[in-house]
């Protein structure tokens, strides 16, 4: 699929979609206290690993947004999905990078996670975000405050976030209330 493909038929995504989320269901390592206890953690690395399980993620989630002008994956398994669309879309990426990662200046959100508190950053300079219509890509989404958080940085940055998109949604954690008036899809809720 590129930025120019066809509009698909409805059955031709619900296939897709259903084969993403059947793979995603099947391939995914669940690991009860990581990395804290009480924590349980989707290992999304066999689903990456498995040629048709990523090719069929990255298919179902570029079918999102085929209109951006740039797609963002966050830190680190983002970054993984966040090149696999932007391929397939024709457009470019941008690591949404944990803090200390990238040199100043950079334009920085600090937010909270189930087990603590973290900070992302994008580049303040030399990649322009001003005006650009972004897809917001991450691997799971729990309670919400790394995909909020990465969408307040392309806003303070002048860009639009048109869609957010997860593999995996853990729905009892509430992360998809935190979200902002973008469209927020999963391939798999549970």
């Amino acid at each position: 699929m590129s930025k120019h493909a066809a509009i698909e038929s409805d059955d031709a995504v619900a296939e897709r979609s259903s084969k993403a989320a059947e793979l995603v269901e099947r391939l995914t390592r669940w690991s009860d206290d990581f990395p804290e206890p009480g924590v349980r953690f989707a290992d999304l690395t066999p689903v990456f690993a498995d040629p048709e399980g990523f090719r069929t993620v990255v298919e179902c989630l570029a079918a999102l947004a085929p209109d951006v002008d740039l797609v963002a994956g966050v830190d680190a398994r983002g970054f993984l999905l966040g090149a696999g669309v932007a391929v397939t879309l024709g457009t470019g990426v941008v690591a949404v990078r944990k803090r200390g990662k990238l040199p100043p200046p950079v334009v920085s959100r600090e937010y909270h996670l189930e087990y603590g508190t973290a900070a992302l950053e994008v580049p303040a300079d030399g990649i322009e975000l001003q005006g650009r219509r972004v897809l917001l890509l991450d691997d799971v989404l729990a309670t919400g405050g790394t995909l909020a958080a990465a969408a307040d940085l392309f806003s303070m940055a002048g860009s639009q976030v048109v869609a957010a998109a997860v593999v995996l949604e853990l729905a009892a954690l509430g992360g998809r209330e935190r979200q902002g008036a973008y469209p927020v899809t999963s391939i798999v809720t549970v």
